[in-house]
């Protein structure tokens, strides 16, 4: 992934169509994450809208991966495959969907409140998606991917919360993982990678409500937090502009 793909205008109107469905995708998910509906059940529904919207599940098969969306549950982090849990009153599911248009893109990540969840819980939700606002005010040409990645370290930092650092955010485009890598967290030897215009990342926070730690299950998927308690995950794919950047995976 050491190539960086510069969009023309073009190519990001093609990679908005892809995250507009990306986006209604998991605004169709909102809609069904309730006490009791299966994260199975879910990720046949996400399946069936993108196909009966012509899009293709980017996640479905990628690398063996066996669904086409992540369903993530309360300590899982990402890549949590659907299955027949049913999901219960004051769990937290984070949703990671990618739909491709045409060879575009689209990628983008919630967590959603089930039921009534605690306080704490709700507060690293709203923090991790804090990173994200944050963090992509310095998404602009000229700006670097540290300065992203600065910013959304410092919000969960002062939120007393961790890190997650074995997965990162990345660029996005004809294919789903390209160049460059984007960070969560800030460290003096990441590669120096000045943001253009054109560029195409997702910048996704992994927040942890205790440590940073991370276990990966037999499957080789599931990602656990070490210490079991809950993690949120925030994502949208956007384009850097001259000016603000442009999030991709809205409506």
């Amino acid at each position: 992934m050491s190539h960086i793909v510069i969009k023309t205008p073009s190519q990001i109107e093609h990679m908005r169509v892809a995250g507009r469905l990306t986006y209604q995708t998991l605004e169709l998910l909102r809609e069904h994450a309730r006490p009791g509906i299966t994260t199975k059940k879910l990720d046949k529904l996400a399946r069936e809208f993108m196909r009966d919207n012509g899009a293709t599940p980017s996640f479905l098969g990628y690398m063996g991966y066996p669904a086409s969306i992540c369903a993530s549950v309360n300590d899982t982090i990402i890549h949590g495959i659907p299955s027949g849990y049913a999901l219960k009153d004051g769990d937290i599911l984070s949703v990671d969907v990618g739909a491709c248009i045409e060879g575009y893109h689209g990628d983008a990540a919630r967590t959603f409140l089930i039921g009534e969840v605690d306080e704490e819980t709700k507060h690293l939700v709203e923090i991790t998606e804090r990173c994200f606002t944050e963090g992509i005010k310095k998404a602009v040409a000229g700006n670097f991917v540290a300065d992203i990645s600065r910013e959304i370290q410092r919000i969960a930092s002062e939120a007393g919360y961790g890190i997650v650092r074995e997965f990162v955010g990345h660029g996005v485009g004809k294919q789903m993982h390209e160049a460059p890598e984007v960070p969560n967290f800030f460290a003096p030897r990441m590669p120096v990678v000045r943001l253009r215009a054109g560029m195409t990342i997702a910048v996704e926070p992994m927040i942890n409500l205790g440590t940073a730690g991370i276990r990966i299950l037999k499957d080789g998927w599931t990602v656990k937090t070490a210490d079991g308690k809950p993690s949120a995950h925030y994502e949208n794919t956007i384009a850097i502009t001259d000016c603000q950047p442009l999030i991709l995976t809205d409506a």
